[in-house]
């Protein structure tokens, strides 16, 4: 069943420079020479359908590609998906498109002061013709200018940082994964009638954290909740238990939260440790409970209410053929951020395939970028004309165990939405 829910004002939120440093970051060696074409993996990865690659001319000069991405820290679990999904597309089209081999030139992403750097590198010292990546929002809230000055394209894979293309929006930047508002707003009022009317709601203390929990306080308010407490412990963190017992004293009817990575593993499992699992819902993001943490996390999950674009247990076609070549290729279940790289390379394959591998006219190819539209395995994907940011469903799913297995089940669909918070 489809639902819609209302534009609201919100409060902006924090800008690159007031963003918390994120992951300490050293140097990833990353193999920038060119990757060897090879057949697409054992069942069938699905191939670009508006545009299949083009042959490549005999001494065609490679396409460079920057890819930066979290390979230390707390979200290195997630640049190792992202990189997962990226290659596994690329692999499914012999790494090229139009008529050009594709080198990766791969960069740890770091702190937002380390990604600027890593980003100057790519663009100067390499030279390459396009950059993709970034997880964090503070780094794509640091790199934001120096694409836009310098008129180079930048397609995020998933920090999800509103400002990016609101205000700040650049011609030059593009997001296939999200925007915090877009996911998480309508949450607010599919909880206050599915969940209760008293809630607290809990984020890491940086730009994700803060406006995911501002999404959904515009809706759950609006909807006639009650905030009965505002919780931020600082990112990155171990320890929750002065935050739980706040939520223990509170009583509200649910939680709604924003973490990811091993942030998410520790919250949820301290959460269901404190006993509340049972007597206060635990809502939140998606990225609070996916599959790359839901392992760790274990049956303390369960029950759980989170808002996604994506969910393993989808049923499209092109998300059984993608999960299905994801576990053949690295034996292992993909994730939302497998997902946001596989998607970044179909965008990458299908715009450079419609203007023929011509990167020098970048107006030519900013355009090729925004008319880029498929089926996804997440469900119809196409890019907002006005933002460049990414068009697609939000599910609300529930954390079920299904034979034998943890996994997200969705509930509910809100179609094709949009970013229609305030600038």
């Amino acid at each position: 069943m489809s639902r819609s829910f209302r534009r609201l004002t919100r409060r902006q939120f924090l800008r690159a420079a007031g963003t918390a440093s994120l992951l300490a970051g050293g140097a990833w060696v990353a193999g920038c020479a060119p990757t060897q074409p090879t057949t697409a993996p054992s069942g069938g990865a699905p191939q670009p359908a508006a545009s299949p690659p083009t042959a490549r001319p005999a001494g065609a000069t490679p396409l460079k590609l920057g890819f930066i991405q979290p390979y230390t820290g707390v979200y290195a679990m997630l640049g190792e998906s992202t990189t997962n999904g990226l290659q596994l597309y690329l692999d499914s089209v012999n790494n090229s498109a139009g008529g050009r081999a594709i080198t990766l030139i791969k960069e740890d992403e770091g702190t937002p002061d380390d990604a600027l750097r890593k980003a100057r590198k790519l663009l100067e010292q390499d030279q390459v013709d396009l950059v993709v990546g970034l997880v964090s929002s503070a780094s794509a809230l640091a790199v934001r200018d120096l694409f836009h000055e310098t008129k180079n394209i930048l397609i995020i894979t998933t920090a999800g940082a509103n400002d990016v293309t609101r205000g700040r929006r650049s011609p030059y930047i593009f997001r296939v994964s999200y925007n915090n508002y877009q996911i998480h707003a309508p949450m607010g009022e599919y909880c206050y009638k599915n969940v209760g009317r008293r809630f607290v709601v809990t984020g890491a203390d940086y730009a994700a954290g803060r406006e995911t929990v501002a999404a959904f306080k515009s809706t759950f308010l609006a909807a006639g909740g009650e905030l009965v407490g505002e919780l931020y412990p600082p990112f990155p963190n171990t320890d929750y238990a002065a935050y739980l017992t706040q939520i223990q004293q509170l009583r509200p009817d649910g939680t709604f939260s924003f973490y990811a990575g091993s942030d998410a593993i520790n919250f949820v499992k301290q959460y269901a440790e404190f006993g509340l699992k049972d007597t206060i819902r635990l809502c939140g993001s998606g990225f609070m409970i996916e599959e790359d943490t839901l392992p760790a996390q274990g049956t303390a999950a369960l029950r759980a209410l989170t808002a996604l674009h994506w969910a393993l247990t989808l049923d499209n076609p092109e998300n059984r053929r993608f999960v299905e070549a994801y576990r053949a290729k690295y034996q292992k279940d993909p994730d939302v951020y497998a997902l946001h790289g596989y998607d970044a390379g179909r965008v990458v394959v299908e715009a450079l395939n419609a203007v023929q591998g011509d990167t020098t006219n970048k107006e030519r190819l900013i355009e090729a970028i925004a008319s880029v539209k498929f089926a996804s395995a997440r469900g119809p994907f196409e890019f907002d004309p006005e933002t460049h940011n990414v068009v697609h469903n939000v599910y609300v799913r529930e954390t079920r165990e299904v034979n034998g297995k943890l996994t997200n089940v969705v509930l509910e669909t809100f179609p094709m939405v949009r970013d229609t918070g305030a600038a």
